[in-house]
């Protein structure tokens, strides 16, 4: 096994979830990394009540007690530009064990494959950027090239706007999520909201004495699925890959609190996605509008109207600003990649918005991400750093 395969099993064997210990324990092993080779390392804990507390705060939806920053940094010789590459250590929990072959924090090699959560969601493009960087030492370009290993990612982006806030920054960034070794340079937004649908509780057997909330949020669904129809029939360009860019999906249902009871509230909490250029603020006026007119076309809903929560992660779309960058990292890659925006939140927004140039390229398919048996191919790993090395190599001269 070579030593790339080695470390990505390692890290993929820490089982990271976001708000775990080992979501913090990670950034140790890492750190000690950096520094057997030969890195200037700045790993600190992240101050959570001031970060949180800020207006610009992207959000989270997981509690932490604790949580820390890492940046590695090599330095150049002197007088160029220099690069960030940006991997979120954090992955989602593995769901239903029983859909996993074998354990999700294996980092079991089979054939090309490694296997496990987190393994191309995003360890294995965080991989790719830390053995660039160990080549990179061999002759070293005239700009640094940061390695920032953020947490909290999967949930508002918490380690990025950290990042940030403490100073760091670059004069253009990869993220290496995993994009299937084609360029995206641009997102789409997403944003997490949560519907209460009000009843009037009443005996089961007596059920037209009660309102069932679970009814009455049967036509503010169908809205919701038109809304999505309507915001997704004339798109960028670069999403025209998507059959649907902008997804609105609900993702829980929790009704009522006994089997005999008519329900008397329905909470449905979704994920809503935002189109590139728009705003937040005119995003969420069209979901409240609609949800507004299905409550106007419904007698009970009328005088009870649905109300509409924003709260979680919070992302907003996000486009690299600088063509440049981006046919600089096509050149890099030596095959005239796919080119795409992404139909997922990621940490671009934050880093564009902070006025650094930022692109999305690594290894393993998006569809693999989040998913039972989740798996990179360690080639496609090897082929990533080899780009990311020749980026930084002409980016940085």
């Amino acid at each position: 096994m070579t030593e790339l395969t080695e470390l990505l099993a390692d890290l993929v064997r820490i089982p990271s979830v976001g708000g775990s210990p080992h979501e913090a324990g990670i950034q140790e092993v890492l750190a000690d990394w950096m520094r057997a080779e030969g890195l200037d390392v700045d790993l600190w804990e992240l101050p959570l009540p001031e970060l949180t507390a800020q207006p610009a705060f992207p959000g989270l939806e997981v509690p932490r007690d604790r949580a820390y920053g890492l940046v590695g940094r090599l330095p150049g010789t002197g007088g160029g530009r220099s690069l960030m590459f940006n991997g979120h250590i954090d992955v989602v929990p593995p769901g239903d064990l029983s859909a996993w072959t074998d354990d999700p924090y294996s980092g079991r090699v089979d054939g090309d494959r490694l296997y496990g959560r987190g393994a191309c969601d995003m360890k294995g493009g965080l991989v790719a950027a830390l053995f660039a960087i160990r080549e990179l030492k061999r002759d070293r370009p005239r700009g640094d090239v940061l390695i920032a290993c953020v947490a909290g990612e999967e949930d508002g982006g918490l380690g990025t706007y950290g990042l940030l806030e403490r100073g760091w920054r670059a004069d253009a960034c990869v993220i290496p999520e995993p994009t299937g070794l084609a360029v995206v340079p641009a997102n789409a937004g997403a944003l997490t909201f949560r519907l209460r649908v009000p009843g009037t509780s009443a005996h089961a057997s007596r059920r037209t004495a009660g309102v069932s909330a679970i009814e009455k949020f049967l036509p503010v669904f169908t809205a919701l699925r038109e809304l999505e129809a309507t915001r997704n029939r004339d798109v960028d360009p670069l999403m025209r890959r998507w059959d649907v860019p902008y997804a609105l999906e609900i993702g829980t249902v929790h009704a009522g609190d006994w089997s005999s009871s008519v329900p008397g509230e329905l909470v449905a909490e979704g994920r809503y996605g935002v189109a590139l250029g728009e705003s937040p603020q005119a995003a969420k006026a069209e979901l409240e509008a609609a949800v507004a007119k299905a409550c106007a076309a419904d007698g009970w809903l009328t005088e009870h109207p649905v109300t509409v929560e924003w709260w979680g992660g919070q992302f907003l779309p996000g486009r690299n600003p600088d063509p440049a960058f981006t046919a600089a990292l096509v050149e890099a890659t030596g095959v005239g990649p796919e080119q795409w925006g992404a139909p997922y939140g990621s940490d671009l927004r934050l880093l564009v918005g902070a006025g650094i140039p930022t692109v999305q390229y690594g290894p393993g398919a998006i569809e693999l991400a989040h998913a039972p048996d989740e798996y990179v191919p360690i080639s496609e790993v090897v082929t990533a750093s080899a780009t990311l090395t020749r980026l930084a190599a002409a980016h940085c001269r």
